[in-house]
């Protein structure tokens, strides 16, 4: 029996080494950006499989208005996957919750060195590094030559005199003059422009809101006006940025404030179309908008080894020339930066060069609610249920409740 059994284990042994080892499954949730994003990194996938045979990715595309009320919903019931792209802006919540894990422990000695050093900072709270730039873009004036040549602004507005001046020209001729979005994400973020431009801040240095100042008051108010002479499309609140961009790319707008994504959309789309990139128009100040996504680990994933190798490969010029080309974004690395595609574009250029007056949004708790605040202020001012003041003085009250101020 002793000899039977002997040769049993044996066997066993045997059996186990000749079996392949299981693979280690990395799962990733990736923000749908276009119709290229899932495609892109299941492709990546399959190629860090074919290189890392013992580490499969799965890869869940999710839409972003349904992104954090998912992440929320599977961290909640402990089924979330081990990697997501994140809004930036989310991150410091995740990190007080205890949900995102730092990085630095696992980097390989230069990872950090890679990245571009304002888009790398966002992601990096209290010493620590949490989040990873995956996406980054700054904002600008996209205007119809055509359209605003004929209004008297061949070069594009360059104040919002201007673009007050131009619309009403294109008014006349029957057109849409300026795009004013106020559906969807970012509601906040275009109403933001006006603010930054006219002199005005979100919040100040102690993190209290105070976009409700007189700067903030003319500028919603501008939008108003603009909105009650004719001078936007109609119904604003019916408009999310990608149906502006829509009506854009039909050459039926002439001016509309978007992110150099829009861009690729515009040669795949419309390739007919002549149209010019310039920075955000002034009142009294240059500024725009720049904004990252993050990719982050999560503290319960079993696999961080395993995650953080996936990471690596991602971060390697090849994959990120491909994602930043493919999706139209500016580069968060140095190498993919060197890249033909950025360096030779004179329109990606113009984003560039608006870096140094770029605004982000605040890393603080509740900066959701905050958003989601003068959201409801502006859309009630463009339904004209409420005054820009009454609004914004309402919606600066339940900010700082949600910033603790």
């Amino acid at each position: 029996m002793r000899y039977g059994l002997k040769w049993l284990a044996g066997a066993c042994t045997a059996l186990a080494l000749a079996l392949p080892a299981q693979a280690e499954t990395v799962r990733m949730t990736v923000s749908y950006y276009s119709a290229a994003t899932g495609p892109y990194f299941e492709k990546m996938a399959a190629d860090f499989h074919a290189a890392n045979p013992s580490i499969d990715v799965k890869i869940e595309v999710v839409n972003w208005a349904n992104l954090l009320q998912k992440l929320q919903t599977d961290i909640s019931g402990g089924t979330n996957a081990d990697l997501s792209i994140i809004g930036t802006r989310w991150l410091l919540d995740f990190v007080k919750d205890g949900i995102a894990e730092p990085l630095d422990p696992m980097m390989a000695p230069g990872f950090k060195e890679r990245f571009i050093g304002p888009f790398l900072k966002p992601g990096q709270i209290g010493g620590k590094t949490y989040g990873l730039p995956v996406a980054a873009s700054a904002r600008a004036m996209f205007y119809n030559k055509a359209m605003l040549t004929k209004a008297g602004f061949p070069d594009g507005p360059k104040t919002w005199d201007d673009v007050v001046a131009a619309a009403e020209k294109i008014k006349a001729d029957g057109g849409n003059g300026y795009g004013l979005m106020a559906k969807g994400t970012e509601v906040d973020v275009y109403f933001y422009y006006a603010l930054w431009t006219h002199g005005g801040d979100v919040l100040d240095a102690n993190q209290k809101a105070i976009f409700n100042s007189p700067a903030g008051v003319k500028a919603l108010a501008l939008y108003k006006s603009m909105l009650d002479r004719g001078l936007t499309e109609p119904a604003p609140t019916n408009y999310t940025r990608d149906e502006l961009q829509n009506l854009f790319k039909q050459g039926r707008l002439g001016m509309m404030i978007s992110g150099p994504f829009l861009m690729n959309q515009i040669t795949k789309e419309a390739p007919t179309l002549d149209y010019g990139i310039i920075p955000v128009p002034v009142a009294t100040r240059p500024a725009t908008y720049a904004v990252t996504d993050s990719i982050v680990m999560f503290a319960n994933s079993k696999v961080k080894p395993a995650a953080m190798k996936w990471l690596d490969f991602l971060f390697t010029p090849g994959p990120r020339i491909a994602f930043t080309k493919g999706e139209g974004f500016l580069p968060t690395t140095t190498e993919e930066a060197k890249d033909p595609a950025f360096t030779e574009n004179a329109r990606l250029k113009v984003f560039v060069s608006l870096l140094p007056n770029a605004q982000f949004a605040p890393t603080v708790t509740g900066w959701e609610d905050t958003a989601k605040a003068v959201t409801d202020a502006v859309q009630s001012v463009y339904l004209g249920t409420a005054t820009p003041e009454a609004a914004l003085n309402a919606a600066a009250a339940k900010a700082n409740q949600s910033l603790g101020k």
